[in-house]
């Protein structure tokens, strides 16, 4: 595939209002200043081999401190890289921070609700080297946590690592584009009122409205639980009543009395409904994947319908089903998922790469453009995974490109991948939209990428528990939290931690 010309876009996003863009680079000189050479194999006799490249020590844009920038914070200063993280709020933990009903909805970021728990045992969810075990100090010791107790653990891994001080916070990044010596600008703006936000290199910068900084290489970690997907429903916008998303969900209170339908029946859908089936009149909560004909009640309640989707909107507020039937709704909430956002990379022209349908083209991995590689690299793309296992080990592959120490395969044998990947999903009829879903291969990804940059493989247990919780979540959908029948896998679980005990 040929580089570029200097001036064609990076990023074009088909949404209806925006195309993103920034000039692209040719990727020789990055490649070759960036990748550098494989050291040689334990063992090898260096006398005859020819002295490797020096690893290289690059100063590194992270754009995000939640779990996938601090993770990648924390591999590329141990690859021996100068990373700064940019974080547009005042905390570390991204999604996992907790906004109250009353912050302003332009203002929100976190799409946690004020009851969440977690969907996977805690032992599962941690990172590979650091446990997530229930301490002296725990907000939530059970195995299925409240958001608290995720988020202390996150600002604990972030102390112990000492990755604070790596971040600036209120930092919003605004554009990041490339430099005729292929080096990357970003620009940000710091949204603290004068007195600054902290952090990295931030001293005497607090108040300036926009500034701009080389860096030489960027690593994208924003998340992809902010900006929401919204169903196509005939008719709705002459329907009268409240849409929402399940983004702007809190608490229950303002549901009372009220008829609601739920777009969505997954982990936010199945959860929110229960809620809010104990302040509601009704709640209606819809499964595309239901036949037409499905309207039952769920055991345990008076007032909760698993029902078909959505067929229309009416004027008069009744909501249609697919068997016919209609209820007078006050709500409909989407529980719909979300759409990958980077506005830092948005502007007018054309594209090397898309977002469109949530299908973020062309990524090798789910990870590097191509024709950028390696010094633009996403984290944290892929759902329905363990996250914080699966950033580490992409961090550490990523780190490791940068420096050197792995060698990424040539720019046409990417994109060859890449190609291969999406021949591979449209023979199984798999939707575009699910083309970073790794549902079914989510271990084989993660063991792929240890193998990759010379990490243990995923421990056997954690595939194991991960698969017996999804089983029981089908199961017993009210108290899989509760109720568990894995205490081998969980003594396995203790056992494997204890090794890190002494480095925590």
């Amino acid at each position: 595939m040929a580089s570029a010309p200097r001036g064609a876009a990076l990023v074009k996003m088909h949404t209806s209002s925006t195309r993103a863009t920034i000039p692209a680079p040719t990727t020789t000189s990055i490649r070759r200043a960036a990748a550098g050479s494989r050291p040689p194999p334990p063992g090898s006799d260096r006398a005859t081999m020819a002295t490797p490249t020096p690893m290289r020590s690059l100063r590194v844009a992270v754009i995000g401190a939640g779990a996938a920038g601090l993770a990648a914070a924390r591999e590329l200063r141990r690859e021996g890289h100068s990373p700064v993280v940019f974080e547009r709020g005042a905390a570390i933990g991204g999604t996992w921070i907790y906004e109250p009903p009353a912050l302003e909805e332009e203002d929100r970021h976190s799409s946690m609700y004020e009851s969440l728990r977690t969907n996977l045992p805690r032992e599962v969810m941690g990172f590979l080297d650091f446990p997530f075990a229930a301490v002296p100090g725990s907000l939530d010791a059970r195995r299925f946590p409240r958001h608290e107790e995720v988020l202390r653990y996150i600002e604990e891994f972030a102390r112990r690592f000492d990755l604070s001080g790596l971040v600036r916070f209120h930092a919003e990044v605004t554009a990041v584009q490339v430099l005729q010596d292929d080096r990357w600008t970003v620009r940000w703006r710091n949204k603290a009122a004068a007195g600054g936000g902290g952090g990295a290199d931030d001293a005497g910068k607090a108040g300036e409205e926009e500034q701009e900084e080389a860096y030489d290489a960027v690593v994208v970690c924003n998340g992809h639980y902010t900006e929401p997907r919204i169903a196509d429903i005939p008719g709705v916008d002459a329907w009268p009543g409240k849409q929402m998303h399940s983004h702007s969900y809190r608490v229950p209170d303002p549901f009372h009395d009220q008829v609601v339908v739920m777009i969505g029946a997954k982990n936010s859908g199945g959860d929110i409904s229960r809620e809010i089936a104990g302040v509601a009149r009704e709640v209606h909560m819809v499964n595309r994947a239901s036949p037409a004909a499905t309207c039952e009640r769920l055991p345990g309640y008076h007032n909760l319908w698993l029902r078909s989707m959505v067929e229309r909107a009416d004027p008069d507020g009744s909501v249609v089903f697919r068997d016919g039937s209609s209820v007078r709704a006050d709500v409909i909430m989407h529980c719909t998922g979300y759409k990958y956002s980077f506005p830092f990379l948005e502007q007018q022209q054309g594209s090397i790469i898309s977002v469109h349908d949530n299908r973020i083209h062309p990524l090798y991995k789910h990870v590097f453009v191509p024709q950028l590689a390696p010094s633009l690299a996403f984290i944290g793309l892929p759902f329905k995974v363990i996250p914080f296992p699966l950033v580490q080990l992409q961090a550490s592959w990523v780190a490791g490109a940068l420096s050197g120490r792995v060698q990424l395969p040539s720019e046409e044998e990417m994109m060859e991948d890449v190609r291969a990947l999406y021949a591979e999903l449209e023979a199984m009829g798999w939707p575009v939209r699910h083309t970073h879903c790794l549902k079914y291969n989510q271990f084989e990804y993660d063991d792929w990428l240890a193998e990759q940059c010379g990490h243990a493989k995923v421990e056997e247990w954690r595939k194991s528990m991960y698969d017996a919780a999804s089983k029981k979540k089908v199961e017993c959908p009210e108290t899989y939290r509760e109720e568990w029948d894995d205490h081998d896998l969980l003594d396995q679980a203790n056992q494997d931690f204890q090794k890190y005990y002494s480095i925590i």
